[in-house]
């Protein structure tokens, strides 16, 4: 394959990117957020978020030579980071792009990141930065707006084969949800209500689906969804704290080296240099075949 062919099968490819559909979908909710919903975030923070975690990611690309240099997972980041947090002040949303970009080149264990990188960045503001929450009530409980949330969703997951995960932590999740209200003797309309949570399904499909973070295996993301759902119904009902689902993810962060050991399975990775026409997983036998191939690949464009 000549040095063209090559390019423009890089270039029509790319457009079946599943981050470019995550892309699209986070920025639609976004847009429509702000427009509907009154989601307090000022234009200069959006623009900070993606300055400072755009000029991360090009830094640490010197800490992961061998990794493809796109700024797509980046842009991802920063979506997220304005949809979830809020501040009273201009300096939390780039501070928290910026570690949340580096979490993930310096927290790193058997080649994948470990904590899912809006999850950090989250953590991290509403853990060490003055002035920061997080509004899960800004979504509020209209089911317009949960439906739209869960479409997309489900155009995301779908291509980038993780719905299994998604799925599985709903039902964990709401099923243990729907136990408590009938040992309580609560009306059904509380479940319901919880079921058209736009931010419940924002974290379902757009979060605990990052397949760079979650285990490898079926099985393993079956239990890692079942941890994740055990975590937030805890502390969510139980000791009654705010944020359950976020702060359940990165508690359960460590727990996928332990699925991956105990159900190996081929890795994810992304593919045609920085996101292409398809998601491959590779192990750790042909890695370096794939990286090879990428090089290749590099020096023929």
């Amino acid at each position: 394959m000549d040095a063209f062919s090559l390019k423009l099968k890089t270039w029509t490819g790319s457009f079946a990117d599943p981050r470019l559909f995550q892309i699209f979908s986070l920025g639609i909710l976004l847009a429509t957020g702000a427009y509907f919903r009154d989601f307090s975030i000022r234009p200069e923070q959006v623009v900070l978020t993606f300055a400072a975690g755009l000029l991360t990611q090009a830094a640490c690309w010197r800490l992961t030579p061998s990794k493809p240099r796109t700024l797509r997972s980046a842009i991802i980041t920063c979506l997220s980071l304005t949809l979830l947090l809020r501040a009273d002040n201009l300096l939390a949303h780039p501070m928290a792009a910026a570690f949340a970009i580096s979490s993930k080149s310096l927290l790193r264990f058997r080649g994948k990141h470990l904590f899912n990188p809006a999850t950090f960045g989250v953590i991290f503001a509403i853990s060490f930065l003055p002035g920061t929450w997080v509004s899960p009530g800004q979504w509020g409980q209209d089911f317009a707006i949960a439906g739209w949330v869960a479409m997309l969703g489900i155009l995301v997951t779908q291509r980038a084969r993780r719905a299994d995960i998604s799925w599985t932590f709903l039902g964990f999740y709401l099923g243990a949800a729907a136990i408590r209200i009938a040992y309580l003797g609560y009306r059904w309309a509380v479940w319901t209500h919880q079921l058209e949570s736009g931010a419940l399904l924002l974290f379902a499909f757009f979060m605990i689906s990052d397949p760079m973070t979650g285990p490898n295996s079926g099985r393993g993301r079956i239990a890692h969804a079942a941890l994740v759902a055990a975590i937030a119904f805890v502390w969510q009902f139980e000791l009654y704290r705010t944020n359950g689902l976020i702060w359940a993810l990165f508690a359960a962060a460590p727990a996928v080296a332990l699925w991956d050991s105990l159900w190996p399975a081929q890795q994810f990775v992304w593919s045609q240099n920085g996101g292409g026409d398809e998601t491959v997983s590779v192990s750790k036998t042909n890695a370096r075949d794939v990286l090879v191939h990428r090089s290749d690949a590099r020096r023929a464009a």
